[in-house]
């Protein structure tokens, strides 16, 4: 017969097992980062029995943690690459889950006693690329710009690069900083700055609307645009997934496409993925 210790200490290593298969390990975008930590506050109160781990990094860095298994879910600001599906099905023998979550607009942030009215994508193309360095050049001070973007690893770069520099790289004197945040701290400090970033961070700033072309109408960043289409740098976020989810997992990734959770990506900022006509359901379909 089994000592109550040793049945005590088989229950204890049981109990710890099931606790670590309802660990969930989210990893990846800045710009998301606040939005998934507290999908998984409001997530884990409803259901105390699951722990949901949120952290950041960039984009790239949750793709890799994808790839080397030390992560359930990657959030990401952009679309993975094809060399990343690549790794994927080399390592996993299938293709990604890629789910969007929630949208998001690419808005450009000035001090909030920047009195510049609107920036066609062609001016932040030439911004960055430093074909536009003053102030004056845009009708306001003869004061350089000082201009700040986001670090290469991160998916906002990534996206930033294609749809406004169309693959052209930042000039040299551009500050790269390693989050949103902080790029909205820097410019709320400096009267002549000029940065980039999610719609959600844009406290003690100002935010530029932006036309397609230099003749056409500016449009300012909301849902009704964004989700449209209609506001020039809107983008998808995404959970990406290299495997089936497990139930415990398929019943988190449900949640943050429940209205509930919708409701939060509101208040958090963002966009709500449901309101979206690009996108009516997840690339694939999730196991129950």
């Amino acid at each position: 017969m089994k000592s109550p210790l040793f049945l005590l200490s088989l229950l204890f290593f049981l109990y710890s097992c099931t606790s670590r298969e309802q660990v969930i390990t989210v990893r990846g975008s800045d710009t998301m980062v606040a939005l998934g930590q507290k999908w998984a506050e409001v997530y884990m109160n409803k259901f105390p029995e699951e722990t949901v781990q949120v952290n950041g990094g960039g984009s790239g860095t949750g793709i890799a943690a994808l790839i080397n298994r030390t992560a359930d879910i990657c959030q990401s600001s952009r679309p993975m690459k094809a060399s990343e599906h690549k790794k994927i099905r080399e390592k996993f023998g299938r293709d990604v889950i890629e789910i969007p979550v929630a949208k998001d607009g690419i808005v450009i942030y000035v001090h909030e006693s920047n009195p510049v009215a609107k920036l066609s994508i062609s001016q932040i193309r030439k911004i960055y690329t430093g074909k536009i360095q003053n102030w004056k050049e845009l009708g306001w001070e003869d004061k350089r710009m000082i201009v700040y973007g986001r670090e290469n690893s991160s998916g906002t770069y990534e996206f930033f690069k294609k749809a406004v520099l169309e693959g052209e790289d930042f000039v040299d004197y551009v500050q790269t900083l390693p989050g949103t945040a902080a790029i909205v701290n820097a410019v709320s400090k400096d009267k002549y700055a000029i940065g980039y970033g999610g719609n959600a961070y844009s406290q003690g700033i100002r935010l530029v609307p932006v036309s397609r072309t230099d003749s056409s109408e500016a449009v300012e960043a909301n849902e009704a645009t964004v989700t449209s289409g209609e506001y020039p740098i809107s983008r998808d976020l995404y959970f990406y997934l290299a495997k089936e989810p497990s139930n415990a997992l398929a019943r988190f990734i449900e949640w943050v496409l429940s209205d509930e959770a919708q409701e939060i990506v509101t208040a958090q900022g963002y966009f709500p993925i449901k309101t979206s006509k690009t996108h009516t359901k997840p690339t694939t379909s999730l196991t129950h």
